[in-house]
């Protein structure tokens, strides 16, 4: 909301504006707005200062013990009893046209809003503001950097990508949202030995055809043929004959430049991005960068091991060079910088890849999302850029996740993401033609079938907290009952239904409805927990986890059910159906922005 509407919409209820306090933004979040509120009267009250209330206000966990509350030992008043000062405090608090109650709950003291202030400012909130509810400008022409996904070429992009794909994708939205400058960038896996391997492996087992048709599966197939040989040679030929001595010369001379062996990985690259790009379209992802292993020049990494040893971090041991971290941090061990050959390792990579971002974006903030096996080799980096002297390694942060257990396709062969969309799209069909009328009335049956197998396998991974493993279960995925990406589609698709049969009061009559005629307790739990998206997101950017989020999304979706026995729109006079029409619609408002925040795309009919 503009600050202009919320002005209108407080003018027009003859309720005077507290004063915004610094962290809040009322002209976008409803709750920051009964923050500056209450804090302004509890200072006055209490004679604590405003700037130790604010903070101090917490969000409830369950509804019946308000919208927020204040711990008052939280304040550390000397010599006071804080169960005693929260009930004075309760006794004295002005609701004006706020709230609704104040009340005493031993040392806490309990907020809950007015739900007729709450239907005036919040619904015509929503309803004006669309998508954009929920956003708010947190920062100023601050710049990320999320690095996310980053397969490896010639590999299965796997369930592990996929973790780092969603939550990164999550991440990208929601940084947007709340105002910062994003940068989405893939990683590639795509230099090494391994491209040695592949291309010899593909002289041997490649198709032109295959390569054309599928690359990141026929690859993939060489790629295991030709290591079944390296393994089945063991030690057995000299090593210029062997596959593995020809893999190491290959890569040597793409190392060294040499235009043909080049020729070959790139197109071996392009191929691979051209079908991730596919990919990542499904799950509504576009990256503003493809970059890679292979991008990071040897002059960075020059620079790299020229600033450590200025710094006086390496030692040489064996030909080889080494930093140790155990000085700064125990755990953190000693790290392998370069080989006794002179060629630099992975971490000397990262480490250029670092320094040539920065050089480039000048970024504010850069986020490398990747799987917790990874949580030494991050700090390992961060520690390095640190003691290289660089002043932004602050702004480095790494977000971890478990690992998915037990995941194999129902065919039981290796699980490329494609796979795993296939069937949940298949299965989702399947489910879709079991309700002929409905299935009648669904233009592209295909498409939505997808869209919410889709949900399936994207809810079914962000409903936990992201650093638990847990285990893939298809019939937990594949089920419509309980709390899964089918069951959000579903919730949405049923509002949009709501709307269809109300064509006669359009969206442009909602706004402007008589509120005041919307008193059922379950109309009133409903819109509290809209008012709470705002600050759903905000909280969310401080714990990074799509499970804050999805579970709102299952509370709200939990409310919209339990108003349809109640609240009906068909029959209702015109003004009553316009004020539960605005409620429903708001709701799928919201629910809507949720699911495109989580990558989801909602359909309007299933």
């Amino acid at each position: 909301m503009s600050t202009s509407l919320l002005q209108t919409k407080l003018n027009e209820l003859s309720i005077e504006e507290p004063k915004v306090l610094e962290g809040s933004f009322p002209e976008v979040n409803t709750v920051d707005l009964m923050r500056n509120y209450i804090t302004q009267e509890l200072s006055k009250i209490s004679g604590v200062d405003e700037s130790l209330i604010f903070p101090a206000l917490e969000w409830t966990n369950t509804q019946d013990r308000g919208d927020l509350l204040i711990p008052v030992p939280r304040l550390r008043i000397k010599g006071a009893n804080p169960k005693d000062l929260a009930k004075e405090w309760a006794e004295k608090f002005p609701c004006g046209k706020y709230l609704s109650k104040v009340e005493a709950n031993g040392p806490f003291v309990q907020f809950f809003f007015d739900p007729t202030f709450l239907f005036n400012i919040v619904l015509p909130d929503i309803l004006t503001r669309k998508e954009d509810y929920g956003s708010c400008k947190l920062v100023d022409n601050k710049k990320i950097i999320i690095e996310f996904s980053s397969p490896n070429i010639a590999k299965p992009f796997h369930a592990g990508h996929l973790r780092s794909t969603i939550i990164g994708g999550f991440l990208s939205n929601l940084y947007e949202k709340l105002g910062w400058n994003v940068t989405r960038m893939n990683y590639l896996g795509d230099w090494g030995k391994q491209f040695g391997v592949l291309a010899v492996g593909f002289e041997k087992y490649g198709s032109e055809e295959e390569l054309a048709k599928d690359p990141v599966h026929h690859l993939f197939e060489v790629y295991v043929k030709i290591n079944k040989d390296i393994e089945n040679e063991g030690d057995s030929l000299p090593l210029e004959e062997s596959t593995n001595g020809k893999a190491r010369e290959y890569f040597k001379r793409m190392e060294n430049g040499d235009e043909s062996a080049l020729k070959i990985w790139k197109k071996f690259r392009e191929l691979s991005i051209e079908k991730y790009i596919d990919t990542y379209a499904r799950l509504n992802i576009k990256y503003d960068i493809y970059s890679g292993e292979s991008q990071v020049s040897q002059a960075s990494m020059d620079k790299a091991i020229e600033i450590y040893n200025e710094k006086g971090l390496t030692h040489v041991d064996k030909g080889a060079t080494l930093i140790d971290l155990t000085k700064f941090n125990k755990k953190l061990g000693k790290v392998l910088v370069q080989k006794s050959d002179g060629t630099s390792l992975y971490l000397t990579r990262d480490v250029g890849a670092a320094m040539d971002r920065y050089e480039q974006y000048h970024f504010d903030k850069m986020i490398y999302v990747i799987a917790c096996q990874q949580d030494l080799h991050t700090a390992q980096l961060f520690e390095i850029l640190k003691q290289m002297g660089f002043a932004w390694a602050k702004d480095l942060q790494h977000i971890n996740f478990g690992m998915v257990q037990g995941m194999s396709t129902r065919k039981g062969t290796v699980v490329f993401l494609d796979n795993i969309l296939e069937e949940t799209k298949e299965k989702m069909h399947e489910v879709m033609k079991k309700n002929e009328v409905k299935y009648s009335q669904i233009e592209n049956p295909e498409e939505v079938a997808d869209l919410i197998g889709i949900s399936a396998v994207m809810i079914q991974d962000m409903q936990s907290k992201r650093i638990n493993n847990y285990e893939f279960k298809w019939e937990r995925m594949l089920s419509f009952e309980g709390d899964t990406g089918p069951y959000l589609q579903y919730a949405h698709s049923r509002l949009r239904s709501v709307e269809r049969n109300a064509k006669s009061i359009p969206p442009s009559k909602w706004t402007n409805a008589d509120f005041s005629l919307l008193k059922e307790d379950c109309a009133v739990l409903l819109v509290r927990l809209l008012a709470q998206y705002p600050d759903v997101l905000r909280n969310a950017i401080k714990t990074h986890e799509p499970a804050t989020v999805v579970t709102y999304l299952f509370k709200l979706t939990h409310q919209v059910s339990s108003c349809y026995d109640v609240l009906w729109v068909a029959g209702q006079t015109e003004e009553l159906a316009a004020a539960r029409l605005a409620l429903y619609g708001s709701a799928r408002q919201v629910l809507y922005n949720g699911m495109r925040l989580l990558g989801l795309t909602p359909v309007d009919r299933m």
